[in-house]
């Protein structure tokens, strides 16, 4: 084993409505409710929030409110409007937000709900960013992770 890596277990569950399920996914535990975890990834919404959340996003954040669990939230927290930073209800309390591609300007609003913020480099090409009239310097020249802020 090479010093740097630690072995860990994971499983993968999938809730939802009977009619949401997967049908014969290798691998995936289909269950009426997540089982406890030890961390959990929230990954529901993302950028394209338009109101409150609701129905079985709704259930799931609530799920994810109640355990004791650190959150690693993909993106945006769930809950969380991306451009104004406005709260909704509910909404994920994340540990940590890994933001894709750019930083988006709701998470600087909400530090409490974001909880430290990092940015990953998912290789947008640069020439999109100049078109777009967007300077990124060299932000991702030490790596594919950027910490923009930690609480």
């Amino acid at each position: 084993m090479q010093p740097h890596r630690r072995e860990f277990s994971y499983q993968v569950s999938f809730a939802g409505p009977p009619a949401t399920r997967p049908d014969g996914a290798v691998g995936l535990a289909v269950v009426d409710e997540p089982p406890p975890a030890d961390l959990v990834i929230d990954a529901l919404i993302g950028y394209s929030l338009r109101g409150d959340p609701s129905g079985t996003a709704r259930e799931l954040i609530g799920w994810t409110s109640s355990q004791p669990a650190p959150v690693l939230a993909v993106d945006v927290p769930s809950g969380l409007d991306a451009t104004s930073g406005h709260v909704g209800v509910p909404c994920v309390r994340a540990a940590a937000t890994l933001t894709l591609a750019l930083p988006k300007t709701g998470l600087e609003r909400a530090p409490d709900i974001v909880g430290d913020l990092y940015l990953a480099d998912i290789s947008v090409p640069p020439v999109l960013y100049e078109r777009m009239g967007i300077r990124t310097g060299t932000g991702f020249a030490d790596g594919p992770l950027v910490e923009l802020r930690a609480r």
